[in-house]
């Protein structure tokens, strides 16, 4: 696996412009074919950088690479006739380059290209028509001026266009005085359509415009405003209404959410993910909300991510963190969400909050059963069973009562579904969090998520983050515990635990066998989130506690298993 990825604008837009960065990490230079020892390689990704030069032949000696993407650099040349030998390609991104010539008829034989893009470069000729290309949407090929054939218009016939041209010649002294008459009639009747249009028009936007001028003028004159926010077309975009699941939302106008936002300004900034940018918005009843500002999506899944949207906004429970509404204004995708007091996980236990909220084992304890409670339900009362593909710490939000929400379920699902050019990464998890198998199949299953929250669960037992400790070395948090394991075990748990009741260590042992379970390489040996809260609540019977009140089991939820009935639209096989 090789990622030399370039930082993209929407990453950059989330960097404060209060403290600037003087490095980068776009690449530059001339590709050179270094593939000798990379036969087994899988995943290739070298986009959005400066890169130059012509695709090596030498690529097509990677017979098991499934993902190459050099979208977005100065690549040139021709499509060699060797990426054909890349038979196990599932995923190929060419775009945004300068590569020219015709496709190479060898793709044909790549029978498992689910996924392909060769779109903004010079590329000519008919797309071949055998094959899988042909099943993909046009949009994969625009901006190539000589590119032609299915999806595309069909390539012209030379014969035929001459023929067509000389049988105009005969026609047209015979038809134009007709057309002058009809072309006047025609003229006067879109002149006064105009004109109707416009003053209805005028009609329309006179309320709009004082509203809107006073947004404006506040948020221009605004030194620290988010500069990324797009207001085209902001005239009609503040009288449209928010689709919301919950009553007193529903009046809710995008210029309510402007407001209390402040423009989307800096200061109301609470959090950034691989999904976008979260604000807190305090609303005019007093009430506060969380608006995540979506990134990667673009106005071509509309359908996708209505649909998506209602579908997330029916799952309702205690464990997870309620979808509330959501907007579409031009290209940007707004979702209100339930504020949480406490933010994320990771910011209490590592992060900014750390050092205001101390996190006994008792509050770890009923956090890490919450999560566990959130991620059951979704993967076994939901139909079909949603499968989060990123848990972690940063995505268990704590509420005023430090109970654990879990966040943004139905996310990647939704990205998946509205854009197909999202990097594997994005997807499938977050480094650290992500289980072995993936990076051999990339397809997603319940299993991947309990492996996510067994490391979860490791840094509610350990305090520290899933990688980059130096006490890790050249492991992450899941080989560091496991070392331990062959030396003494107890050296893993938080100091902090240790020093608040050293008679803790038995009951911390029997939640980090918990864990390990989760951690298993071999994904069908994990246990399910059903089985784990069993196992919770075999601890707390062993030791005393009460578990009717620490694991209850969502009244009826996992004793009937009282299922809610969606309409998620079922993604292939090959891509979960």
């Amino acid at each position: 696996m090789l990622e030399f990825a370039g930082i993209r604008q929407e990453q950059l837009n989330r960097i404060s412009s209060r403290n600037p960065c003087n490095f980068n990490r776009v690449y530059g230079g001339h590709t050179q074919p270094t593939f000798d020892n990379n036969g087994s390689m899988i995943f290739l990704d070298l986009s959005y950088n400066f890169l130059s030069g012509s695709i090596p032949k030498e690529i097509g000696t990677m017979p098991y690479l499934f993902i190459l993407n050099l979208g977005h650099n100065n690549i040139s040349g021709n499509i060699p006739q060797e990426i054909g030998n890349l038979k196990g390609l599932g995923i190929l991104d060419l775009s945004y380059n300068r590569l020219e010539g015709s496709i190479p008829q060898s793709m044909t034989g790549i029978t498992l290209l689910s996924e392909i893009n060769l779109s903004n470069n010079l590329l000519s000729g008919m797309i071949p028509e055998t094959g899988q290309l042909e099943t993909f949407p046009a949009s994969d090929f625009f901006n190539n001026a000589g590119l032609c054939g299915v999806p595309l218009p069909p390539c012209g016939d030379p014969a035929a266009a001459s023929s067509s041209e000389h049988r105009k010649s005969h026609r047209k002294q015979a038809s134009l005085a007709g057309s002058v008459a009809m072309g006047l009639l025609f003229s006067l009747f879109c002149i006064f359509g105009v004109i109707v249009a416009i003053v209805e028009t005028k009609k329309r936007r006179k309320k709009q415009d004082s509203a809107l001028d006073v947004y404006m003028d506040s948020y221009s004159h605004s030194s620290t405003a988010n500069t990324s926010w797009k207001l085209t077309g902001a005239r009609e975009a503040l009288s449209i209404n928010l689709a919301t699941f919950e009553k007193p939302l529903r009046k809710l106008t995008f210029a309510d959410l402007l407001e209390a936002t402040n423009g989307f300004h800096n200061d109301s900034l609470i959090g950034s993910g691989g999904f976008g940018d979260v604000y807190k918005a305090q609303l005019k009843d007093g009430s506060v909300v969380a608006i995540k500002k979506l990134i990667h999506i673009s106005g071509q899944g509309d359908r996708e991510f209505t649909a998506e949207m209602e579908t997330i906004g029916k799952i309702k429970h205690r464990n997870l963190v309620p979808l509330l509404g959501y907007c579409r204004v031009g290209e940007e995708r707004l979702l209100v969400y339930e504020y949480m007091m406490y933010g994320s996980l990771e910011d209490v236990l590592h992060g900014q909050k750390k050092a205001g909220i101390k996190l006994n084992w008792a509050a770890r304890r009923k956090i890490a059963i919450g999560a566990a409670r959130g991620l059951a339900f979704l993967h076994h009362n939901c139909i079909p069973h949603i499968i989060h593909r990123d848990m972690k710490s940063s995505n268990v939000l704590l509420d005023e009562n430090l109970e654990a929400r879990v966040s943004d379920f139905g996310m990647a699902r939704l990205m998946n579904a509205v854009d197909t050019h999202l990097s594997v990464s994005t997807l499938a998890g977050t480094p650290g969090y992500v289980p072995p198998e993936y990076y051999q199949s990339f397809r997603c299953s319940t299993k991947g998520d309990v492996y996510s929250y067994g490391v979860v669960l490791l840094e509610l037992l350990t305090g520290k983050r899933p990688t980059d400790s130096a006490d890790f070395g050249d492991n992450n948090l899941v080989g560091w515990v496991k070392q331990h394991a062959k030396l003494k075990i107890s050296d893993v748990f938080d100091p902090e635990l240790m020093k608040e009741d050293p008679m803790l260590e038995i009951e911390l042992l029997q939640h980090l066998k918990v864990a390990c379970a989760c951690l298993d390489d071999r994904h069908w040996r994990r246990p399910t989130m059903l089985q784990v809260m069993a196992m919770f609540k075999e601890i707390q019977a062993g030791s005393g506690l009460d578990s009717q009140s620490t694991i209850a089991t969502d009244d009826r939820g996992f004793n009937s298993v009282e299922m809610v009935d969606m309409t998620i639209k079922e993604v292939p096989e090959g891509k979960q």
